[in-house]
């Protein structure tokens, strides 16, 4: 049986590792827990209550955004598609999400829902249950989000 055995680093772990960083490096930024207002969602896009909590805004040379989304329950966005498509991460409560045709189903804590671009959804709370989720979404010319109709309470209830 061959043994393999590792020589000491002469270097402190730190030093070994230590890296100097371009001159020109832009500092990193925390954007504090609290320290971003939340937002009620817009009565025109959304049905029942609704709270916007922005995460990251776009920023180049990403062109991505995020926010947590909390809705009550029975609450829900109105029908809208993402030109780069959306990714939303639930991490509380149970929720509803349906694509334009299809069935709607049921998320839940570490469900991860990715929504191509350009289709036709929404995503909203169960009926009895408020649901959390990280919305994340590209920007194309300008824009992340187009607003449609308002989802029936029919639609919500399938």
């Amino acid at each position: 049986m061959k043994r393999l055995v590792l020589a000491a680093c002469a270097l402190p772990l730190s030093a070994a590792f230590a890296q100097t960083p371009p001159a020109a490096a832009p500092d990193m930024t925390i954007a504090r827990a609290g320290s971003q207002a939340s937002s009620k969602g817009p009565a025109q896009y959304f049905t029942g209550g609704a709270r916007i909590d922005p995460l990251f805004p776009q920023r180049a040379p990403m062109s991505a955004s995020g926010a947590y989304v909390t809705f009550e329950p029975g609450a829900r966005s109105a029908w809208h598609t993402h030109p780069a498509g959306q990714v939303l991460i639930v991490t509380a409560g149970v929720g509803r999400v349906q694509r334009w045709g299809g069935p709607v189903q049921e998320i839940r804590p570490g469900d991860v829902v990715w929504t191509p671009p350009g289709v036709k959804h929404w995503h909203g709370a169960a009926p009895s249950t408020a649901m959390t989720h990280i919305a994340i979404q590209d920007t194309v010319d300008g824009r992340n989000v187009e607003w449609m109709e308002k989802v029936s309470d029919e639609q919500y209830g399938k």
